[in-house]
């Protein structure tokens, strides 16, 4: 049985004014139940591409449809039913008195009744842990409850997508595991995410699917593991598998552990052979 397609871009070219060139003619689809990396250098197009999701930027020629919307012809608000947006910096989209009070601002826009904003509201708290700051500022919070609480706000809202624009940045170790974290759950109830990353880690976590772009193009659309294990297209990224598929990578030249892939994605799947071997 197939998927449902949630988004579609045909041909799509987008333009800045002065003539920058930051997409080149992408198709792509993203499915229901897709949790997708996108990857690239900067520069690569990676931003430009989802703010086309949610209609924050437009075709300059070609076409994206949302749910079969034609995203040239709806406005944000619209779009914010079927794909929430969370932007890199937090700070960017917090702006309410308390953290509960965000998490109602995007229901309200809705139209919901009072009932069903509470319930969101109250549901968005349990599912981040965020109950004891739902009386704090949340420009008052330490970073990664920032994130946090930019993406409760979406979630209140319930999208069929999240886009996550690089949600590891600027986060500490407990931060980043806050965020796998969070990613992994919502996986679980069954949402499409979208993340855009520089932190192959998160990929390897949390992503089943990864768009390779470059120069506003995208260069592959693959598995994690088939991604990492192109060495010529991974020069061409400018970036660096994780270390773990480097080491299995550079193993394989000199000996060939059974068990132990050419290119690993975690630790587990060195170990265990290992352990055998041993």
């Amino acid at each position: 049985m197939s998927k449902e397609v949630l988004i579609r871009c045909e041909n799509l070219w987008h333009i800045y004014p002065g003539g920058v060139v930051a997409l080149r003619d992408i198709n792509l689809e993203i499915y229901d139940g897709d949790i997708v990396a996108i990857i690239g250098q900067n520069g690569s197009g990676k931003t430009t591409l989802v703010k086309h999701f949610n209609g924050l930027l437009k075709p300059t020629k070609g076409k994206v449809t949302v749910m079969g919307i034609d995203t040239r012809k709806a406005a944000v608000y619209e779009l914010a039913r079927y794909v929430g947006y969370v932007f890199q910096n937090p700070v960017h989209q917090l702006f309410a008195r308390t953290v509960e009070e965000e998490l109602a601002f995007g229901p309200k826009n809705l139209g919901l009744s009072e009932d069903e904003i509470k319930r969101r509201v109250e549901e968005a708290l349990e599912f981040f842990n965020l109950k004891e700051y739902r009386n704090v500022s949340p420009l008052s919070l330490p970073f990664p409850y920032k994130k946090l609480v930019a993406v409760a706000s979406i979630y209140a809202m319930r999208p069929r997508v999240f886009v996550l624009d690089e949600p590891t940045t600027g986060q500490d170790h407990v931060g980043l595991r806050m965020i796998e974290d969070m990613i992994l759950k919502l996986k679980e109830e069954g949402y499409t995410i979208v993340t855009v990353t520089h932190d192959m880690r998160l990929v390897v976590e949390t992503a089943e699917r990864v768009i390779v772009m470059s120069d506003g193009r995208v260069l592959a659309d693959r598995s994690p593991r088939e991604v990492f294990s192109d060495y010529k297209l991974m020069s061409l990224t400018n970036l660096r598998p994780p270390q773990i598929s480097e080491f299995t990578q550079k193993l394989s030249k000199k000996v060939r552990l059974k068990g132990v892939p050419e290119t690993a994605l975690n630790i587990d799947e060195v170990l265990e052979p290992l352990a055998q071997y041993l």
